[in-house]
């Protein structure tokens, strides 16, 4: 493994780690009122467009990266769907 591929995992893992935080919140408080489920399928459309970028040149970094994104998107489309929504 050469230094750029190791900045690549580096910067995949960074990436996938930000919805962690989101995806935890959710899951605690069972709210996702605020979340935009559009927001959330443009994050699923360009992951899969990324995915396929990343098959298609055979990139570890890039695949890496949006497979976790990709998880994570769809958990929290999920909790969109499936949490009872807020009555104030």
């Amino acid at each position: 493994m050469n230094w750029i591929e190791l900045v690549g995992y580096i910067g995949s893992f960074l990436t996938s780690i930000t919805f962690i935080p989101q995806v935890y919140k959710s899951w605690q408080s069972r709210s996702v009122g605020d979340l935009s489920v559009w927001m959330i399928l443009i994050v699923i459309t360009s992951t899969v467009v990324w995915l396929v970028y990343g098959f298609a040149i055979g990139s570890g970094p890039v695949i890496s990266a949006n497979l976790i994104v990709l998880a994570l998107s769809l958990l929290l489309l999920y909790f969109k769907f499936s949490f009872p929504k807020n009555q104030s």
